[in-house]
């Protein structure tokens, strides 16, 4: 988007569906603004959907109360993907409304340009105040300096770190003050409070506000909860599933247990939040959105970490909470839904409009009972492995879509991956190229390739790419943290 659209974008944002904000209706809009509702956007890093009570994870029944509360007041969207699973793509997505290849964060550690409109700039000139705190990780300039403010697009209050994954007294800059500050103990529990107490102040406000909680648990370490949480799981109690391998199983359960205690700790948390919002009054017109950037394989299909498209990688929890439009009462969504997704979504439940930019969909009319759910597929993709997915182990390009029923899968050299996952819901079974799936196997390639050209994808090998964004990479294809 040209600078001059941005300006002209920004400048009418904030009045939505409204009046223009001309001569004396100053007033007009304040009412306006009041009837506008806040967002509370939480989401832990490497958290995969099935890990929770009311997921119906066997691990964690009656061990995450307050999710499995929330669930029961929220639209759990079952089907909800991480498009590019791993973590820079993915906020990038979050925040711009755009695909990987479009904002060009297709690995860790690049940085987002300053073109894209973000959620955050669009709400800031609806007249919101805007905050985040926790883990960012698009900034590009290495994983604990200090981020100047032009670089927060569109936040306010802030308390961030780039990125680290020591949970316990972890480092953090607040505002434009470049000291380093240290939360005290599991950060996580530190940035809630935080949190809470800027929810407390800001609830009885005329402008609505909009925040962002980004936790660095459950990714791993995995072994570094508070002890109380640590305690409730050992593993030798772990019930594995079932594409966990035999050879596989006693790591995978070591690290579920240490995985485990870090969602237990996030489930108290959660319910600090809900507490919070709850009991300031504020519940019926705040948006309250649970979620994660990724997933995490954790030995299942014999794999570790995220990148891959199985659904233990891929799909995310996603609960959202607003009573004005969503009603109280809990209800399942399996329509495919996908990161470019939540920009527009949200945007729309606010009445604010969505920049040209944004290539995910407006699903609010569904999540509000107001239309049917489409016969719609939300794109995973990989459009470089790096990391902790490297060729070497395996990694490699791919694009797929996730239907309401079925994960379809191409790498370069062709179809890669199809399950059925109603009769398949752990993926045990690659049905590609087999006979009796010929004419489903046709119709999902359709759609793939109807998808990726509906956002101009060509699905090149990654370095093309890499090339064109002119990143400097190792050899494994990673940008390094300090570059």
């Amino acid at each position: 988007m040209k600078k001059q659209n941005r300006r002209e974008f920004l400048k009418s944002a904030a009045l939505g569906t409204s009046t223009l904000l001309m001569g004396g209706c100053l007033e007009s809009v304040r009412r306006a603004n009041k009837r506008k509702p806040n967002i509370v956007f939480v989401f832990g890093d490497q958290w995969r959907a099935q890990a929770t009570g009311y997921s119906g994870d066997p691990n964690l029944q009656g061990k995450t109360p307050n999710l499995d509360k929330l669930a029961a007041e929220s639209v759990n969207l079952t089907n909800a993907v991480s498009t590019c699973p791993v973590c820079t793509p993915y906020r990038a997505s979050l925040l711009t409304g755009q695909y990987a290849l479009t904002h060009g964060l297709f690995l860790n550690d690049a940085p987002l340009r300053n073109e894209a409109i973000t959620i955050a700039e669009v709400c800031k000139d609806a007249g919101y105040d805007t905050a985040y705190v926790g883990k960012w990780h698009i900034n590009g300039d290495g994983r604990s300096n200090y981020i100047p403010e032009d670089r927060r697009q569109g936040f306010d209050y802030w308390k961030v770190l780039e990125c680290t994954h020591s949970y316990n007294n972890s480092p953090y800059y607040a505002g434009n003050d470049p000291a380093k500050r240290y939360w005290q103990g599991y950060d996580a529990i530190a940035q809630t409070r935080d949190v809470a107490k800027y929810i407390k102040a800001h609830a009885g406000n005329d402008k609505p506000f909009f925040m962002m909680l980004s936790w660095g648990p459950p990714h791993n370490p995995y072994q570094t909860a508070p002890e109380k949480y640590r305690k409730m799981f050992k593993a030798k109690d772990i019930k594995l599933r079932p594409n966990v391998p035999a050879e596989k199983a006693k790591k995978a359960k070591k690290e579920l247990a240490g995985y485990y205690a870090h969602i237990a700790a996030l489930d108290d948390c959660m319910g600090e939040i809900v507490k919070v919002i709850d009991q300031t009054g504020i519940k019926e017109n705040t948006i309250l959105v649970f979620t994660s950037d990724h997933g995490d394989m954790l030995g299942s299909q014999g794999q570790r970490r995220k990148q891959r498209p199985w659904d233990e990688s891929a799909r995310v929890p996603f609960l959202i909470r607003y009573p004005a439009k969503l009603g109280n009462k809990g209800k399942e969504n399996d329509m495919p839904f996908g990161t470019p997704d939540i920009m527009p979504t949200l945007l729309s439940l606010c009445d604010l409009n969505i920049p040209e930019g944004v290539e995910g969909v407006d699903y609010s009319s569904v999540l509000a009972g107001k239309v049917k759910a489409p016969d719609n597929v939300a794109l995973i993709e990989c459009p470089s492995p790096f990391g902790e997915w490297l060729r070497k182990g395996g990694g490699k390009e791919y694009r797929g879509i996730r239907t309401k029923r079925y994960t379809y899968v191409r790498d370069l050299d062709g179809p890669w991956l199809l399950y059925d996952n109603q009769k398949d819901p752990y993926q045990q079974n690659n049905l590609v190229n087999t006979p009796q799936v010929a004419s489903l196997q046709a119709d999902l390639d359709a759609k793939l390739t109807a998808k990726l050209k509906e956002h101009g994808d060509a699905f090149k090998h990654g370095s093309e790419y890499i090339k064109k964004w002119g990143y400097n990479v190792d050899d494994s294809g990673t940008i390094p943290y300090n570059h």
